[in-house]
């Protein structure tokens, strides 16, 4: 049987955990940083040439991006026997064909493949899906 625990109960004995960054590997920190700086207006916490933290100004869980020299981008959809993804982000945004736009003006690319009509899903500059969907949609 489990225990739901709040963020504010932890149980005596058990430590304290809390996401601090998700580490996206890829080809050039540096670009996908900017690009991801630029998409989501968020702040660069800490830079060096292969690993670089944004968080955004409000604070909490930040994106760090990791130089990875190997780093091959993922096939999406999946297909057996390709580089998998191991995992994708969903950025909730107010206009899906403005924030499309924005998007691919920054580097972007659309999947041909959208397999929902209120979610759009792209390609960061080094190969990562990413989704767009409405404000409101029950994807929180």
């Amino acid at each position: 049987m489990t225990q739901e625990v709040t963020t504010q109960e932890v149980p005596p004995g058990i430590p304290r955990f809390s996401l601090a960054t998700v580490v996206v590997d890829c080809p050039d920190a540096q670009i996908l940083a900017c690009f991801y700086q630029r998409l989501l207006r968020w702040e660069v916490r800490f830079s060096e040439p292969d690993w670089v933290l944004l968080r955004p100004p409000e604070g909490g869980t930040g994106l760090s991006f990791q130089s990875e020299p190997g780093f091959r981008p993922p096939v999406w959809p999946e297909q057996p026997e390709e580089q998998q993804k191991m995992l994708h982000l969903d950025i909730r945004v107010d206009d899906l064909d403005e924030a499309e736009a924005y998007a691919v003006a920054l580097g972007a690319r659309r999947a041909e493949i959208q397999p929902q009509d209120d979610v759009r899903v792209l390609f960061d500059p080094a190969g990562h899906p990413f989704c767009l969907f409405l404000q409101g949609d029950s994807s929180d």
